[in-house]
């Protein structure tokens, strides 16, 4: 191919180790919150029914009002019993997180090539060094957003799927009706994905450093300090 030079080294200096970085972490960030799926469960026991298990599965993207409980048994309770749905639509929050690091992985893979493949074009055209900065900063800007909104539904999500639903629960409050919270699936990996999604925030914010550094931007503030005399007698012209 005209024009492709590569050089894996690159990836040994500081923009193309980060970049990697941002690649891999953007890949954890949507894997860990996009792959889950759980369940609540509850014991129920009413008329002819001791203890009878029943669950609400849920998953990305955590439409939980659209997630109802089963029935303890075919007869309802003895006509006690209605359809139980989780409370809450998370969707957005996820949804948001989600898409950002897929996109960030896909700007991430097309960086990563143009690095270590176009080095040479990248460096004789500003227009590369320039764009990319103002996705860094964007970027950074997003998953700052994206990773806080993603954290406060998580936080509403474990509280919606946990013990504190059962006094909200109608068919509960029947006589001869009683309901026990028994579990909710571990949601240790989504804890993990804010933790990336802070991760890539702190990336991606210390590279804007890093591309800046590779723009005129820079060369030109450098020029300016280093010949301050130049500079002035310009001014005096």
């Amino acid at each position: 191919m005209a024009g492709l030079r590569i050089d894996f080294g690159l990836l040994l200096e500081p923009l193309g180790f980060i970049k990697v970085l941002e690649w891999i972490f953007s890949i954890f960030a949507f894997a860990t919150c996009g792959g889950f799926q759980g369940e609540t469960t509850l014991l129920v026991s009413c008329k002819d029914v001791v203890n009878k298990t029943v669950t609400a599965a849920f998953a990305y993207p955590f439409r939980l009002n659209t997630v109802v409980f089963s029935a303890p048994d075919p007869k309802h309770c003895g006509g006690t019993w209605t359809d139980i749905y989780l409370v809450g639509n998370f969707s957005s929050s996820a949804q948001f997180f989600v898409t950002l690091a897929v996109l960030v992985f896909l700007y991430c893979t097309a960086a990563l090539v143009v690095y270590i493949g176009y080095k040479h074009v990248y460096r004789q055209n500003n227009k590369f060094p320039l764009t990319d900065l103002a996705v860094t900063v964007i970027t950074a800007f997003l998953w700052l957003v994206s990773t806080f909104a993603w954290a406060k539904a998580l936080a509403d999500i474990k509280m919606s799927t946990g013990a504190s639903i059962i006094p909200g629960i109608e068919s509960c409050k029947a006589p001869g009706t009683t309901c026990r919270f028994a579990s909710v699936t571990n949601m240790g990996t989504l804890n993990v994905s804010v933790v990336f999604g802070l991760l890539n925030m702190i990336l991606w914010g210390g590279n804007v450093w890093f591309v800046y550094k590779d723009t005129n931007l820079h060369n030109q503030s450098n020029g300016i300090s280093q010949n301050p005399g130049t500079y002035s007698t310009q001014r005096g012209i």
